[in-house]
């Protein structure tokens, strides 16, 4: 009989197997130093690329006064207990009506942490008679979320529609014994590879399929769509999507979430969203600073359109140089490189200590073995001359990759 913290030991995962030489370097580093486009990494002030602070709100004058005028009004206790108790307040719920009026539902609910909240809500709209369709390369949050389901669950590869329209024929004919439902699950925005998801296609799906649509649009609010309401605004579907579920951690720099639909799906969600009823309110300090940072969103349209100059000036740049940024069609920016993962630290190291450019980097498992990804996100506090000298810096750190420079031992003790 094993004991299971010696299992664990012995096996720390793809990720955690590094953990002892990458730790504090590659993994978990320590950016220190105001919110913005230089930071500070291990006493160097570096170009950052890896915030998603996409309109700048985090250190904007004006949301740090609301923070902390709210922070020095109400504390980050109140309100104690879950909203269904005793946590309940107007601002939270003056917040909802003014989130599902932007991204045109009829209600909305306000979540204290994006990704329990969806993992709750998949749980919450489906019993095991359901089935799922999912997109394959849809979210840890929507994958968890899925895999609690204890009904089938069909997925389809990324964006592929002929395989969704195939899932979604599997799935009338099984829920057609159960007596179930379809519930069809996908990204307005892809934080990997930044394309969009097809949210146009499988809604026209809708046509031949009995289904309900719930798109996960956390890179999508505040960047997409003519007004920033997203990605289903930015196709022209948006009212076409069934359950629309959006997060503080992107544009709106902070903390929580909401969903958005029907106001009687909603209500079902306010009543049966396991998360949200035995879990403590979202403080009131943040509830006041997403209603200031939406606020900033309606009345000041230029911090999208600030964002997208940088976003097509890197990405045009990035290309016209000759760098693989695949089918990014959002602010995301990946860059694709070959190489392997020694390779890849090596690289990362040079691009910090000696180019002065932090940005993240993906490697095995996340992808497959033999390519690098350098993941860019741009926001609108970035400058022109931010993007030039990173391109600058990614040409030199390519030369270096293709004649073999990087081809030594790792320098992951750091």
């Amino acid at each position: 009989m094993k004991d299971l913290f010696d299992k664990v030991k012995a096996n720390m995962g793809p990720l955690g197997m590094h953990a002892k030489e990458a730790h504090h370097y590659y993994t978990f580093p320590k950016l220190s130093g105001e919110i913005g486009p230089r930071m500070e990494f291990r006493g160097k002030t570096l170009l950052n690329w890896s915030l998603n602070n996409y309109l700048g709100l985090a250190n904007n004058p004006e949301v740090r006064a609301v923070d902390a005028d709210a922070a020095a009004k109400y504390g980050m206790g109140y309100p104690m207990g879950a909203r269904m108790m005793s946590g309940n307040t107007d601002f939270h719920e003056q917040f909802e009506r003014e989130i599902a009026a932007f991204v045109s539902k009829e209600d909305a609910l306000l979540v204290n942490f994006g990704y329990q909240a969806m993992v709750s809500a998949i749980d919450a709209l489906v019993d095991r008679h359901d089935v799922i369709v999912y997109d394959s390369e849809s979210h840890a949050c929507i994958i968890d979320g899925v895999r609690l389901h204890m009904g089938k669950r069909f997925v389809f590869p990324h964006n592929d529609i002929a395989n969704c329209e195939k899932q979604l024929e599997r799935a009338t004919k099984l829920v057609e014994e159960t007596g179930g439902a379809i519930l069809v699950i996908t990204e307005g925005v892809f934080g990997m590879r930044g394309d969009q998801g097809k949210l146009k296609e499988i809604v026209e799906l809708k046509k031949k399929f009995k289904f309900r649509l719930l798109v996960d649009d956390a890179h999508g609010l505040g960047t997409m769509g003519k007004t920033g309401a997203g990605t289903g605004e930015e196709q022209g579907v948006q009212d076409e999507i069934d359950v629309y579920f959006g997060t503080f951690a992107k544009s709106f720099a902070g903390v929580g979430g909401f969903l958005a639909s029907d106001k009687a799906i909603i209500d079902y969600f306010r009543y049966n969203m396991r998360s949200q009823i035995y879990a403590k309110a979202l403080p009131m300090p943040m509830v006041i600073g997403a209603l200031k940072r939406l606020d900033m969103m309606r009345k000041h349209p230029e911090l999208k359109e600030k964002l997208w100059t940088i976003v097509n000036a890197l990405q045009g740049g990035l290309t016209e140089a000759g760098f693989n940024i695949g089918d990014t069609s959002s602010p995301v920016t990946p860059v694709y490189l070959n190489g392997t993962i020694p390779e890849a630290t090596n690289l990362i190291y040079d691009l910090r200590e000696n180019y002065g450019v932090f940005c993240s980097m993906v490697v095995y498992p996340v992808i497959p073995k033999g390519m690098i990804i350098l993941r860019l996100i741009p926001t609108a506090v970035h400058t022109l001359e931010d993007v030039t000298f990173t391109i600058d810096a990614f040409k030199a750190i390519r030369t270096k990759l293709t004649s073999g420079e990087y081809q030594t031992e790792s320098i992951l003790a750091v």
